[in-house]
């Protein structure tokens, strides 16, 4: 792989998963799926743009909203692309009696319904009472970690589940994503959670397992993966393994 390949792939996982004012481009067909090796650096950005923050407000704002303003941080940096994954997911999901076709028109539909809505809200207010929690018992490390191991399971799902639609930009990640490149994005993984300490590598692969999960119901349905399903991972992923650390602290 040439510099300049790994240059585009990088920056294209950026412009893919942030709002950040990165330029990139497609070189070639395979630099969009080749790019999920950078998944888990881009989150590291991130967590350290969070844990930056927090060292700027803590003792400058309560606690609670601190949690909050890192919560809408995240959400901002994000362009809240993950949680709009949230909200259409499960509103397909939720969705009594629909077939296959049906659910894959509701994710496509902006609007959200009460499922979507619920499930946003809840899972807004797990992260930021989660993040509450870590801050209050010093476990400031586990900002830096949460959103990688979010976008690890991204990679997971894109490798390991087939696409739900035959045409849209997630054929060309799975068409060109390889098992190669959720090894590299695992190794990055795996040296963010030896930092973190403690038994944070069970937070991770639990969180890792719970994922799979996840995926796999929403596979059965979808028949296959999408985009959504996938931003959906990454809030679940965020937030399980913020409770799961806080519990193995």
């Amino acid at each position: 792989m040439t510099p300049a390949a790994l240059r585009r792939r990088l920056a294209l996982a950026f412009a893919f998963l942030t709002r950040l004012p990165v330029r990139a481009e497609v070189g070639e067909d395979s630099d969009l799926g080749r790019s999920l090796a950078f998944f888990p650096l881009v989150g590291l950005v991130l967590g350290l743009l969070l844990a930056a923050s927090a060292r700027l407000l803590a003792g400058r704002v309560p606690p609670s909203v601190l949690a909050v303003l890192l919560v809408s941080l995240h959400a901002a940096l994000s362009g809240g692309l993950h949680l709009d994954g949230v909200a259409d997911t499960f509103d397909a999901l939720g969705a009594a009696g629909a077939d296959r076709a049906r659910r894959l028109e509701i994710l496509r539909d902006s609007r959200i319904g009460a499922h979507g809505a619920t499930a946003l809200v809840l899972i807004l207010l797990l992260k930021v009472t989660a993040l509450h929690a870590l801050l209050a018992s010093g476990q400031g490390m586990a900002l830096i970690v949460f959103p990688i191991i979010g976008r690890w399971a991204a990679v997971l799902l894109i490798v390991l589940f087939p696409y739900a639609r035959e045409r849209g930009l997630g054929v060309a990640f799975h068409r060109h994503a390889r098992a190669r490149d959720a090894l590299a994005a695992s190794a990055v993984v795996l040296l963010a959670v030896l930092a973190l300490g403690g038994h944070a590598w069970l937070a991770a692969l639990t969180t890792a397992l719970l994922a799979l999960a996840f995926a796999r119901f929403a596979a059965r349905r979808f028949g296959g993966i999408t985009g959504d399903v996938c931003g959906a991972a990454i809030e679940l992923a965020e937030v399980a393994f913020l409770i799961l650390s806080w519990r193995s602290s």
